[in-house]
This record gives structure tokens, sequence and C-alpha cells, in this order.
């Protein structure tokens, strides 16, 4: 097949990076691939390597790229966000087939009447609508009215190879290059934004006192979450930036925490972790209890809690044993289940179905 994929921007976020995965997976397989962005969200060169349309969809230069670049291929991917609309626009009807991959929560993201209603229509144009999880093709089906003959689940991906487990050595190595201290380490990996839950991660680390946390990511909400880290955690919070390469600090953490407080289907940063074989502390959004099962690979805790959030953190820091027990776990359930391998072997099945539909 001859395969256009569409991302929002070409920053490293997941979505984007899911998509390059997966041309480079499909690749493998035999397929041609090309990734395009339809716009910047930052004015930084640096992301992937994938050509810019224009800027963004309310963009007509953009859309009219689009529209000739998906008449030339087979099927197109639009992954998440304003691709879904784009691609409808673009697409001209059923003339330039696409499918949609749905990749956040659909009623905190589509709360109104009027928005779920403009996400029906853009998702009536696409072939097929992937949802992550059976959790989210519910909410297609119930919240969006999407027709369920139309959804086909295929879960997250990543590629494992760069992800593995640290052992003491490389922990404390870790540590050092990343410039903070050698001791027990909690990792937030995610944008700065509130949904995400920063703060509540920071509200944990004020409540372990000989503890330390790793922030890697970055947002609008980076210079709030500073001050409460300085007020409230002196010295204890380390703001690494958005980063490239974030094997680094998964490798530097004892317990990765994911406290989002609504938005996610199905996080990247989970299966990371879990690849690292890394336990996880997260709350019960989404799709998340399908990757960490409450007791078997990492801790499910209630949304907005920082101190239950602590004390599972504290629960896993005070008994290695569970903690390793935990991480092994994580890690055989993502490499079963989540790996871009399998994953693409699902988006051909897709594909092929939406083509012959």
């Amino acid at each position: 097949m001859n395969i256009l994929q569409v991302v929002t921007d070409p920053d490293r976020r997941g979505a984007q990076v899911f998509a390059h995965d997966l041309g480079g997976a499909l690749g493998a397989r035999g397929h041609q691939v090309v990734t395009v962005a339809l716009g910047r969200k930052t004015v930084a060169e640096a992301g992937l390597d994938v050509e810019v349309l224009g800027h963004g969809v309310r963009d007509l230069r953009a859309l009219r790229a689009l529209r000739g670049r998906m008449g030339a291929v087979d099927i197109t991917i639009a992954h998440g966000a304003s691709t879904g609309p784009a691609c409808a626009l673009a697409g001209g009807g059923r003339r330039r087939p696409f499918v949609y991959r749905q990749i956040s929560d659909s009623r905190f993201w589509a709360p109104t009447r009027v928005r779920r209603l403009r996400v029906r229509l853009a998702l009536s144009r696409a072939r097929r609508v992937v949802a992550l999880s059976e959790f989210n093709r519910r909410e297609l089906v119930d919240w969006i009215g999407v027709p369920p003959e139309r959804i086909r689940v295929v879960p997250n991906g990543v590629s494992p190879a760069p992800f593995t487990p640290a052992d003491d050595a490389t922990r404390s190595a870790a540590r050092t290059a990343l410039g903070i201290g050698d001791g027990p380490t909690v990792a937030f990996v995610g944008a700065l934004v509130p949904e995400k839950g920063g703060d509540l991660a920071i509200g944990c680390i004020v409540a372990l006192p000989e503890v330390q946390l790793a922030v890697a990511g970055d947002g609008p909400e980076r210079a709030r979450l500073e001050a409460l880290a300085t007020d409230r955690a002196p010295g204890r919070v380390h703001f690494l930036g958005s980063r490239s390469d974030v094997v680094p600090v998964y490798r530097a953490a004892d317990v990765v925490v994911f406290p989002t407080r609504g938005g996610d289907a199905m996080p990247a940063t989970i299966i990371e972790a879990g690849l690292c074989g890394l336990p996880v502390v997260a709350t019960a959004i989404g799709a998340i209890p399908e990757i960490v099962i409450d007791g078997s690979t990492g801790a499910v805790v209630a949304t907005d809690h920082a101190h239950e959030l602590a004390s599972a953190v504290q629960a896993l820091l005070d008994d290695p044993a569970a903690r390793r027990r935990l991480g092994a776990a994580a890690r055989e359930r993502c490499l079963a289940r989540y790996t871009i391998d399998a994953v693409a072997s699902g988006y051909e099945a897709v594909l092929e179905d939406a083509l012959s539909s």
C-alpha cells in the first residue's frame, strides 16, 4: 500500500512519535509511507523530520496541499486532534479515503453537544475509526455516536528497543548524567498542562521528604509548577525540560507517576515505563487500567489525591522486591501487547478493511 500519515505538527509528542514509529514498522513490511504535518506548534525547528504543509487546519494552503497528497496515495491515516477535520475537509468524501486514529478521551475533549456533533461529522467521513481500547471504543459509540461497525480497536504501541530495565549502577549513572541526586527518584514524564497533574506529582513529593522528582516535559504550566516546587519541596524537584530522548529519565527512576486528571486514552509514557521494568502509579483515566494492573504491574489511585499517590509510591519504595516484581510484570505485559510491530500488524488489517469497504 501507498500510505500517507498526517500529524498536527512535528513536535515530539505522543501521536507524532507513534506515527513516526508506525511509519517505520509499516515500511519494514513493504509499504510506502510518507508522514506530513499540518503546521508547527512552536517556532522551534527541532522535532520530527517531516514536511510541514502550512499553518494548521485553518490554513487553506495546508488543506490544498493535503488534498493533493491524499489523492496521490491509496489511503491516509489521520493521527488525532485537528487531523481528522483536516482530512475530512481535504478528502472530499470517499474519493480520498482515510482512517482516523482517536488518541484522546472523548468525553474530556468533546464535553458539549455542539462539540460532539462536530466530531461526529468529521468522523463520518472516515472509512474506519481506530480506538485504542475497548473502553475508548465504547466512548466513541455512546458519547460521540460513531456507528460501532466502523470502529476497530488497535492499541497504542512503542518501539521497545531503547526501553530496557536498568540495574543499580546504570540508575546511579543516569542520575549523575541528568544532574540530580543519587537517591530515591520518582519520574513524571508528560506535558506541563493542568490535566496531566504535574502539581499532583509535586504534592506527592512534598509528602515524601527523602524522595526527589524528575520532571521531563514542558508546557504553559512550567513556571507555576517551578514556583510550587520551590515553595513546597525546595531542591527536590528537577525540571529537565522537553527531551527528544526520555530513556535516561526512566533509567534514573525507581517509580513513575502519571496522575492525569483526564484527556488521556492510552498514554505512551506508561508503556515506555513498563518496557523499562518500572512500576507506574497512575489514575484510572481512559484505558490506563488496561496497562497498569493494580497490584500486578503498578498501582491505580483516585484522581486528584496527592496523598493517595504518595502512599502508593512510598509502598513501592519501601519494598524493593515488590517493586522489581511489579516492574518485571509490567515489562512482560507491554512486550506481549504494546510493541509497535504488533500494532503495525493491526493497522495493516484496518487499512485493508477500509480500502475494501
